[in-house]
């Protein structure tokens, strides 16, 4: 419920654009102008909805009047109420309101359409846009931030572009419109309600300037007091380990002490914004009422302009109440849009595409020629890294934690581009290949296991939209999954999905090797993927994987150096450089950097 003076209720702190008029510019030529006429249309009928409400009190005054004036003609011995004549005036009264009713409703009806269409327009230009953006956008942001614009802009802007231009039009009318209307009857009574209102508006931002500081506090507290609730109910079982319950309920009572004092005073101080303009707007009905009573008795006025003032009187603080709050809702609006337009403005991955490649005539012929990248550019993290491989070798890329294993996995997929240097496959750079074109010769399995939710067979067919039936089935039963499978409910019609129960993470990552076993992929990617299964599981997994790799040249980016004995060759990566190089066997003899790597694990094992 808006507070007084149309404020947002409790006079919480509304959120700005950076730069309105810019934000609004962008808005209007990229989206509103391709609807200017039924915005054109909409503005029509809100102004004529408008005039023929304000209309109404005025012609009710002549009711009012003209039944004022029979009593007095009755008593006087006269022909008293001229019933007929109210009766004319009630049904023009009821006409136009009628009439205003159905302005309205178009207007509406209009404007929702548009502000509908416009949500429509930019989520599916967001939708593109995501697919168009680099990794790097995505590794600078949060998932929260990424849906956050998505879902919550998305729909802020829908709704308050619905309601902001159609009030905006409606409360400047009607203020305009009940000023004319006013000042037709008295201007002296007039001039008295004016007088009101910077009474008022002083008051209330004196309040305002009162109380914001601690509205400030009050939410600055309570991200501290959700933060910590969110913290400790996250990690109970940790608390309860550690016996730290007094400490937690402690610390959350002191952020909870200070939420509680400037939560206090600021709605105190908001609310006695209400109190005080009933105050002024009661002075201001009270000097209205005497004042019409001296013109009513020196003939100046009649009793039903009386009426149909203090009915004005009532009405005029109502649109500049709205203009307040819609000068919130334009604001939270705008901040809206400008996080939008910022999204729909960031680079795009560059095209660097030159011509086709037939990538169904490769084979997975690799090379990396002096290859140099850094995240940002004044930290190079991979310095010089050279090596070759060739089709349907199994290579594993083996290194302590941030030797840049990952990133030689990103480059090669062009999440990234190389800073210097290149990367070939069967001889052509991977700068040269549609990057779309380029990611159908690979195939992935992750540690993290991604599943949505639909059926099994829908998930294994992922990779594949067109596969058969049995193609599906081939893949499970050389993934192993398929006797799994089978025990589900409805088979390969069973709905699962990422927080399936009942899915072990083993089975999740079967799936996920029959979805790239499905593909049939020249090249793979395979990121540790049985690090945290249990044993038995494993085996069934690296059996798995050992079907996927048959003939393919495979990356294994390995955590546990045992998993990696019979792979054709071994890189092992030191601060983004190729250390080392060879076989398990021709490695361990080196009695080197892989060697010492290699019986640290045992060690750690013994122990």
């Amino acid at each position: 419920m808006p507070g007084p003076m149309g404020g947002p209720r409790g006079g919480q702190t509304t959120e700005r654009a950076k730069d309105f008029k810019k934000t609004t510019k962008k808005l209007i030529r990229s989206y509103l102008v391709n609807y200017k006429i039924p915005i054109m249309i909409v503005m029509i009928f809100a102004i004529g909805s408008t005039i023929f409400t304000i209309v109404g009190p005025k012609i009710l005054g002549n009711a009012t009047t003209e039944i004022f004036n029979g009593l007095v003609s009755k008593l006087s011995g006269g022909t008293g109420i001229d019933f007929g004549k109210v009766g004319q005036i009630a049904l023009t009264l009821l006409g136009l309101y009628v009439i205003s009713a159905l302005f309205s409703f178009v207007q509406r009806f209009l404007m929702t359409n548009v502000a509908q269409k416009i949500t429509y327009k930019l989520r599916n230009d967001i939708a593109v846009k995501i697919n168009k953006l680099p990794m790097k956008y995505f590794d600078k942001k949060t998932n929260g931030e990424v849906l956050s614009i998505i879902t919550n802009d998305i729909d802020t802007l829908s709704m308050n572009l619905n309601q902001s231009i159609t009030e905006i039009i409606t409360s400047v009318c009607t203020i305009i419109g009940i000023l004319v209307m006013m000042f037709s009857i008295s201007w002296q009574m007039t001039l008295i309600s004016l007088v009101i209102l910077p009474v008022a508006g002083i008051l209330v931002t004196f309040i305002v300037k009162k109380s914001q500081k601690y509205f400030t506090r009050q939410q600055d507290y309570l991200g501290h007091v959700n933060g910590q609730v969110e913290e400790i109910y996250g990690g109970l079982n940790i608390v309860k380990v550690f016996n730290a319950e007094e400490k937690v309920t402690k610390d959350f009572e002191k952020a909870n002490e200070e939420l509680y004092h400037s939560g206090w005073k600021s709605q105190f101080l908001s609310g006695l914004m209400h109190p005080v303009m009933n105050f002024i707007s009661n002075v201001g009905y009270v000097a209205v009422a005497v004042a019409g009573g001296y013109l009513a008795i020196n003939g100046t006025i009649t009793v039903g302009n009386i009426q149909s003032f203090i009915q004005y009187n009532k009405q005029f603080t109502q649109p500049i109440n709205q203009l307040v709050q819609i000068s919130n809702m334009l604001q939270a609006m705008m901040a809206a849009a400008e996080r939008i337009f910022e999204f729909l403005e960031e680079p795009e991955e560059e095209i660097t595409a030159k011509g086709h490649i037939d990538t169904s005539k490769l084979k997975g012929n690799v090379e990396f020629k002096h290859v140099k990248f850094g995240y940002d550019p004044d930290r190079t993290i991979i310095k010089d890294f050279n090596a070759s491989v060739h089709e349907g070798q199994k290579i594993a890329i083996v290194g302590p934690t941030g030797a840049g294993k990952t990133t030689m996995v990103k480059l090669l997929m062009r999440f990234y581009d190389v800073t210097d240097g290149e990367i070939d496959v069967d001889g052509h750079n991977v700068k040269d290949f549609d990057r779309g074109e380029l990611r159908k010769m690979f195939g992935m399995v992750l540690q993290d296991t991604w599943l949505f939710g639909g059926t099994v067979e829908e998930n294994i067919k992922y990779s594949k939209e067109d596969a058969t039936d049995t193609e599906v089935v081939e893949a499970a039963k050389a993934a192993h999954v398929h006797h799994f499978i089978k025990t589900l409910p409805n088979g390969y019609h069973s709905m699962i999905n990422e927080e399936s129960t009942n899915i072990s993470a083993g089975q999740k990552q079967l799936l996920t090797i029959a979805r790239v076993i499905l593909a049939d992929p020249k090249i793979l990617i395979l990121d540790e993927a049985t690090s945290s299964i249990d044993t038995r599981t494993e085996i069934q997994i690296q059996s798995a994987m050992d079907n996927l790799m048959k003939g393919r040249t495979s990356f294994i980016i390995a955590h546990r150096l045992s998993t990696i004995k019979n792979a054709d060759l071994i890189l092992v990566m030191n601060h983004g450089d190729i250390v080392e190089q060879g076989t398990h066997d021709e490695l361990l003899a080196k009695n080197g950097f892989y060697a010492d790597l290699y019986n640290s694990q045992f060690e750690e094992v013994e122990e």
